[in-house]
Formats: C-alpha cells, sequence, structure tokens
C-alpha cells in the first residue's frame, strides 16, 4: 500500500508543472517581464496566509531537445531586499525558498535594473548566498549602452546564468525562453562568498541551531537563513508563523551584543559587491552616472518652491481636458441614449415593463455611461504619469509634508491609487512595514476623491456652472482641481488628527526610488486604460443597473390614484406621484436632516442609492427626472437638474447648492465596497463602522458649513 500511495504521489507530482517565481526590485520592468512572458493568460490569486494578490500565468517552453513543456510563472511583489518586518514583505522569502504554504520554487528569475546594478544585485546575493538556483535577468538594457554591465562577469561572480531584456520592447523574450528551459533541466547552483566579521558568524552560527527543522539543508544555507532572521525578527515586528524559539534567540543575540547587526551584515555585502563592482561593467567606472537628462528635468520639477505648482498646473491641466477633449463622446452617449429611450416609446406598449426598461435600465445605466469617455481619459493621463516616473516625484515631494503630518511616505503610493478607487488603495496598504502605518493609511484613503465621485462631479459643474473664466482660467476645469486638492487637504489634516490621537505608533523613514523618466509604453497604458474602462463598463451593466432597477422599482410603487385636479403625465402629477413612492417617502423622511444643507427630499433618495456606488446618484437622479415622463423629447440629466424649480419658481439646484452637494460627496462614506474591504483588512468591524460615522458626520457639518455660510454671504 506504501508503494501504490508513492507512485500516486510522484504521479501526482509529475502533473504540476514546474514553478518559477518573479523576483526583483520595486521599478525594475518586473510586471513587463511577467506581461511579455505570459500574454494573456494571468490569473489572479492570494498568497497562503495573507491577502497579497499575486499574479499567475502559464507559458509554453520548448527545450534545446525539442520537447515542449508548461510551466507556471509566478509574480512576487517588489521588494529590494529578503530582510523583513512585516508579513507582507516576508512574501519574497516565503515565495523563494516554498516556506510558510508556499510551493518550493524551481528556479528564481531575478529582475535587475541594468543602470542601478550594484542595488539590484543586493538582492541576487541573498537569493545565492540561500541557494535558491536563480537566473538573472538583465533589463532595460537599453538605457545602459554607454557602460553595460558584463553578463559573463556577473554569471561568474553568482554563478548563475545571466540574460539580457528590454521588456518594454520585447528585445531578449526568446533568449529569455531559451534560458529558462535550459535552467529547469539542469538548476543552477548559485553561490556567494561574503565575508562577515567573526563576530557576526558566530552569532548567526548560534541562530542557525534553533531554526525549524524544515528549514535547516546545509551549514552555509543555514548560516544565510540565522542572518535574515537576525535581520528581520525584532521585538516590533509583524511576522508571521515564526517559530518562538527562532524568535526567542534572536533577540537574545540582539539584546546581549548590543551591535548594530544590521550595519555589519548590510556592510559586508556591499563590500563585496563593490570590490568586484569593476569586473561587472565593461566600463572602467563602476558608478556610471546614469539617466543625466532626468537628472536636469528634477532640478526643475522637484525644485522645493516650484515643484507642488508645477504638478498642480498639471493637475489643472488634466481636469479641464476631462471636460473639454471628452464633451463631445459624453454628447454623442447623452444623445444615443434619449433617441433610443424615444424610439422604444414609439415601437413599446405602454405598461410596467415599458417604463422598467426605458425609465430604469436604459435612463439609469445611460446616465453612467456618459462619463466613460471621462474615466478613459482620466486613466489614461494617469497612466502616461506613472509609466514616465513623474509619480515617483510627486512621492518624494510630499514625503516630508506627509511625515509632518504622522504619514509614513509610503503611503503616498496608496493615497493616490485611491484617485483611482478606495478598495484596491486599502489592498495597497499591506505593503507597509508597520500596523500603525497601515491602519492610518486604511482610515484615511476614502476621504481621497475616486474615479467613482467623477460622475457627480462632472454633474454638478456641467450643469450648475456655465463654462466661464475667472483669472483667465476656466472655471469648470478650476472647480475640478479645487475638490480634488479639498481632498487631499482634509486626508492629510484627518490623518493628522488620527494619528495623533486614535492610532499613534513609531513613525519609519521612507526609502524611495526615483526611476529615470522613460517614454511611456502604449501597450502597457492601453492594457491599464481597456481594464479600467471595461471594469466601469461591467458595473454599469451588473451592479448598477441591478441598483437602478431597485430604485426605479421604489420611485415607481405604490401607483398613486389618479387625481381629478392633476392632469395625467403633467409635471404636477409626476411629482406627486413620486412623493407618494416607497423611494419618495423614504427621502421625505430624510429631508429635515438634509435640509439645512440645501438638499431636497430628490436628493435624499439618490445618496440613499449612492451608498452602494457613487456612481448610482447619477443613475438615480436620471430616474427620479424621468419616471412617468411621457414626453419623447428626452432630455439630458444636466439640463433637466438646470431647470428644476420649486414650487414658487426659485431654482432647486444653484451654484451654492451644488458645491456643497459636492463637498458631501467628497467627504461621505458612500460605498459599501469600501467598508467591505475594510473589514477584511482589519477582521474586525470596529474599523469599518468607525470610518461609516466619521467621514459621514464630517460630510454633514463641512457641508452644513458651506451652505449656510455662502447663505450669510449672500450666495
Amino acid at each position: 500500500m506504501d508503494a501504490a500511495l508513492s507512485v500516486a504521489t510522484q504521479n501526482a507530482a509529475d502533473v504540476a508543472p514546474p514553478l518559477v517565481v518573479l523576483v526583483g526590485n520595486p521599478n525594475t520592468g518586473k510586471t513587463t517581464l511577467f506581461n511579455r512572458l505570459t500574454g494573456q493568460n494571468a490569473r489572479v490569486g492570494n498568497y497562503p496566509g495573507v491577502t497579497v494578490e499575486r499574479r499567475r500565468g502559464l507559458i509554453e517552453l520548448t527545450h534545446h531537445t525539442g520537447d515542449a513543456s508548461t510551466i507556471e510563472i509566478v509574480d512576487v511583489p517588489g521588494t529590494y531586499s529578503l530582510a523583513a518586518r512585516s508579513a507582507e514583505e516576508q512574501i519574497a522569502l516565503n515565495a523563494a525558498l516554498g516556506f510558510c504554504g508556499n510551493p518550493r520554487p524551481d528556479l528564481a528569475v531575478v529582475v535587475v535594473d541594468a543602470g542601478q546594478l550594484l542595488r539590484n544585485l543586493y538582492l541576487v546575493l541573498q537569493l545565492a548566498e540561500l541557494e535558491v538556483p536563480i537566473l538573472i535577468v538583465l533589463n532595460m538594457i537599453d538605457e545602459v549602452a554607454h557602460n553595460a554591465p558584463a553578463p559573463d562577469a556577473i554569471a561568474r561572480l553568482f554563478r548563475a546564468p545571466v540574460v539580457c531584456t528590454n521588456a518594454r520592447k520585447g528585445d531578449g523574450i526568446a533568449e529569455l525562453r531559451a534560458a529558462l528551459a535550459a535552467a529547469l533541466l539542469d538548476p543552477p547552483r548559485p553561490a556567494a562568498d561574503v565575508r562577515y566579521p567573526p563576530a557576526v558568524v558566530r552569532d548567526a552560527d548560534e541562530v542557525a541551531q534553533a531554526l525549524p527543522a524544515g528549514w535547516r539543508l546545509d551549514a552555509r544555507r543555514d548560516r544565510a537563513l540565522a542572518l535574515w532572521a537576525l535581520t528581520s525578527i525584532e521585538p516590533h515586528d509583524e511576522l508571521r508563523e515564526i517559530d518562538p524559539q527562532l524568535r526567542q534567540a534572536c533577540l537574545a543575540v540582539v539584546a546581549r551584543d548590543h551591535r548594530d547587526l544590521d550595519g555589519e551584515v548590510i556592510g559586508a555585502r556591499y563590500a563585496f559587491l563593490d570590490a568586484n563592482a569593476p569586473l561587472l561593467h565593461t566600463s572602467p567606472d563602476p558608478h556610471p552616472r546614469k539617466h543625466a537628462l532626468s537628472e536636469r528635468i528634477d532640478r526643475i520639477l522637484l525644485h522645493p518652491l516650484l515643484g507642488l505648482p508645477l504638478f498642480l498646473l498639471l493637475m489643472l491641466v488634466v481636469f479641464q481636458a476631462l471636460f473639454s477633449w471628452a464633451d463631445p463622446a459624453i454628447r454623442l452617449v447623452e444623445h444615443a441614449t434619449a433617441w433610443l429611450q424615444t424610439q422604444l416609446v414609439d415601437l413599446l406598449p405602454a405598461g410596467v415593463i415599458t417604463d422598467l426598461l426605458i425609465e430604469g435600465a436604459i435612463g439609469g445605466v445611460g446616465n453612467v455611461l456618459v462619463f466613460l469617455p471621462q474615466i478613459v481619459l482620466l486613466f489614461l493621463f494617469i497612466g502616461l504619469l506613472e509609466d514616465s516616473g513623474y509619480m515617483a516625484r510627486v512621492a518624494f515631494l510630499v514625503d516630508r509634508l506627509m511625515r509632518s503630518l504622522g504619514l509614513h511616505g509610503r503611503a503616498f503610493v496608496p493615497m493616490l491609487s485611491g484617485f483611482a478607487c478606495a478598495v484596491p488603495a486599502i489592498l495597497a496598504t499591506r505593503t507597509m512595514e508597520r500596523q500603525r502605518d497601515r491602519l492610518l493609511t486604511l482610515m484615511v484613503i476614502p476621504l481621497m476623491t475616486c474615479s467613482a465621485r467623477l460622475p457627480v462631479y462632472t454633474l454638478i459643474i456641467a450643469a450648475l456652472f456655465p463654462p466661464t473664466h475667472a483669472f483667465g482660467l476656466p472655471v469648470q476645469g478650476l472647480l475640478m482641481v479645487a475638490m480634488y486638492v479639498f481632498s487631499i487637504i482634509v486626508t492629510l489634516t484627518a490623518a493628522a488628527l488620527l494619528g495623533r490621537t486614535l492610532i499613534r505608533g513609531v513613525r519609519v523613514p521612507l526609502i524611495l526610488e526615483l526611476p529615470p523618466y522613460r517614454m511611456p509604453t502604449a501597450s502597457s497604458i492601453g492594457r491599464m486604460v481597456v481594464d479600467r474602462a471595461s471594469t466601469f463598463v461591467r458595473e454599469a451593466g451588473t451592479v448598477i443597473l441591478a441598483c437602478t432597477i431597485v430604485l426605479w422599482a421604489l420611485l415607481y410603487f405604490p401607483r398613486m390614484p389618479q387625481a381629478p385636479d392633476l392632469a395625467p403625465g403633467s409635471a404636477a402629477h409626476r411629482t406627486a406621484a413620486l412623493e407618494h413612492s416607497f423611494g419618495g417617502r423614504l427621502g421625505h423622511a430624510l429631508e429635515p436632516a438634509l435640509r439645512p444643507l440645501g438638499f431636497d427630499w430628490k436628493i435624499g433618495v439618490g445618496i440613499i442609492g449612492a451608498f452602494v456606488a457613487r456612481e448610482v446618484f447619477v443613475s438615480t437622479m436620471g430616474i427620479i427626472y424621468g419616471v412617468g415622463d411621457d414626453e419623447k423629447d428626452v432630455q439630458p440629466l444636466r439640463d433637466r437638474i438646470r431647470r428644476e424649480r420649486r414650487a414658487d419658481g426659485t431654482p432647486v439646484y444653484t451654484p451654492l447648492v451644488g458645491l456643497s452637494l459636492m463637498v458631501f460627496f467628497a467627504l461621505a462614506c458612500q460605498c459599501m465596497s469600501t467598508l467591505a474591504v475594510t473589514h477584511r483588512e482589519t477582521r474586525s468591524w470596529r474599523w469599518p463602522a468607525f470610518m461609516f460615522a466619521y467621514m459621514t458626520s464630517l460630510a454633514w457639518v463641512v457641508s452644513f458649513a458651506v451652505y449656510q455660510g455662502g447663505r450669510l454671504l449672500g450666495f
């Protein structure tokens, strides 16, 4: 029976494809290389034990024998070093060695920025010490033609194969695939002869005795693992699944010696790299000046006085473009939606089903899809700024301000992602080193102006603020920039208050690499824009469609008996029918709390619908101003809002009401998905409840101040 079980196990192992992990520093082109290798076969999953997403793909390789095989490749989050003090940073080690539930890889492909050779080789050195079979990829080789690395010398130094690539253009991919096939057939046995101080060796050998039995292999790798433990385990780390005996041994060594172990270990490794640096380049200068043009540009864009104003000016141009460039496409979608509704009015018989189709489905979803052109433009601009390397400069510019407010510099990246969507931005906080920094950033990210707010802002600005100029600048673009700047100011202020009260802790410095400026890659930006746009369309066709149908039903039922003094189909009849509906009654119940903000019961219904997704506010308002409308001349929603009047003839929507409404949407936590992902990340309902409470209260108070203050000033 044991023999049969052994055969079955062997057969199962034979079926599993070889596993290759893709590791490297951030900004080395690792993701671009992953996309080049996998094409459209990428899949997303989670690393065992943690909720950090990983990408996986299957690729076909042809060996020199002519045989073909399928391998699985996994993209590991970028890391500068294997030393870690958070669970998320521990992923690279676990993925490379097969610890903590990860399958042990057959090969690690280490992507190295050819222009930052020595710093990138530090990670290669760590993997070589751990005896992980590695294949070194010198990427972006085209950027260092004046002083290219010497692949043969690097291969001899680490006893591992080396391939040169330019992943952005696809150069060297064929050679990489061939090297992959060869390395899987004959795995490399890398090594690195680093000379550590005798005291470090003694401490490492002592800690090695406390390594778990499943981690131990041979004396050299055990010492390397002990060095990892000594530089990672500390009293306040957040590492998971660390053997208590190993933790106790590391803390005992650190407490006994009172030495800078980190400095000694890192210094010895860089001394090894520096000693070999002259051999690793084709030029005699081992430290060539790279990207002189980038340095000249940075003198302007990173100027302490000019940097932030230039960034704000760029954002003004971007947001004004969202109006001027996208307006023709927006009007096309508006007219197409209105035309389709008009045609169906003529073709279909009157009744509930027809009203559901025309007013609920087409009207609701159409009023959201109208903003697709702006969503596409927004992510196009974001992609260009990220791919060019400019966004890293903005992080550098705001780091000092963020540190003064209690935020970690790394918080800028997830906060910047919050401009797109709070959900992936919250997930991006997993890579932050400290739980305190992660929680603080997570609590303020929903205050950033996400793309879901963009349709609301656009609707209000386009409807209530004419395309005029102030101080020579377009008012609509200025308002959009102002809303984004407002969200940033509120976010930083909230972080400063929370960081000094409820969420205190030790701060750690920011380590950030400024990549050189590069020409954006059309394929990667196009893929990102298409992905974001398709997500928006899918939500419009699924979640938003379902929500708008439910809201349509709430605003349609129960039907009001015909009143003799109200002409069927008249504006008064439609208003009375809305007020009689379930949604109208709910809106009237909320109106006393919303009236001080300048909102009527119809806006209250829209706010309720927006809790599912902020974009639903637009479709809800489209339903409210379309339910029971028998007119064939269907007009765009912004025109209807502009024409809405009270019984006394005064406009319901004024610029002051619009500003109050935008402020409310900027601050209120109207997103169930955000609350759900916050619950998943904090493993508690306490923090999502706190987030909803403080953001909703803040939204009401600030909106009240804006509206009532504006009225006192005569607006």
